[in-house]
């Protein structure tokens, strides 16, 4: 289904439930996929609640924002969506950076928010290494030499150029396969940490994470069970930044416990 919201035109999915008393459920995916990543979850949890997932924009079939975007006006858009579907209060289940909305929404919308299922949760910031820290002081230095040199018109068409190459050198690999118009928007979003705002989540929240996360280490998610009051933690052995797809049936289990008693509503 598409709709046009906060500027956007918006895929999302959503399988209704009528025959349930339980709350829908939000499935928000991480950053360089879509919706689609849920198919299997959704059709494990369909009997027992009305699911709703969406395809961020510049995801999937969404597309892009009409400016650089932060996590707020991510946050903005998903109220939208669930205020024209006629959704008040949702169970939440997200991955990668739709932890970062859902993160927001819990800590500023706590009425919307029941419960909170993370698995491999972006939002707490990296601190910057010093091979890091030299590389995009690196980065930074050749890119304001180009940008000087750009300001030549016989030289911008090369230095433009240049530029790309230097994205593509220093950059991260999601910075760098992106459009030049979603650039600004992913420099704004990693550049969030949402730390302070996980105290001010009052909702029960599971954090599952693989033990080889190398995209959200562990840490983050021993970080986010300690800051957020009624957090508890389970780590899949030897799973990665996606052992939720790893281990679909466990991890279905585990969500239908946590929302639902295990037992279907």
């Amino acid at each position: 289904m598409i709709q046009t919201i906060c500027g956007c035109t918006i895929h999302y999915e959503r399988r209704d439930n009528d025959g349930s008393k339980a709350l829908p459920v939000l499935l928000l995916h991480g950053w360089g996929c879509d919706g689609t990543m849920y198919h299997g979850l959704m059709d494990a949890l369909q009997d027992s609640a009305t699911l709703l997932t969406l395809d961020f924009p510049s995801h999937g079939e969404s597309t892009e924002p009409p400016k650089p975007w932060g996590v707020s006006d991510f946050a903005n858009l998903v109220l939208e969506l669930m205020d024209t579907q006629g959704i008040e209060t949702v169970d939440i289940v997200s991955h990668s950076f739709g932890t970062r909305v859902a993160i927001y929404l819990a800590a500023n919308h706590p009425h919307r928010v029941h419960n909170l299922v993370i698995t491999g949760g972006a939002g707490v910031k990296k601190p910057e290494n010093p091979k890091s820290s030299r590389k995009t002081k690196n980065y930074k230095r050749l890119s304001a030499a180009v940008r000087t040199l750009a300001k030549v018109a016989p030289l911008q068409k090369p230095m433009k150029a240049l530029q790309e190459q230097l994205i593509q050198a220093y950059g991260s690999r999601d910075y760098a396969a992106l459009s030049q118009t979603m650039r600004p928007t992913f420099v704004k979003i990693i550049s969030e940490d949402l730390t302070p705002l996980l105290p001010r989540i009052k909702a029960p929240t599971l954090l599952i994470w693989g033990s080889n996360d190398t995209e959200t280490p562990l840490w983050m998610g021993q970080t986010m069970e300690k800051e957020i009051a009624d957090a508890g933690l389970v780590v899949f052995e030897g799973g990665s930044h996606f052992a939720f797809l790893e281990e679909g049936a466990r991890f279905a289990t585990i969500v239908k416990q946590l929302f639902w008693g295990g037992e279907s509503a």
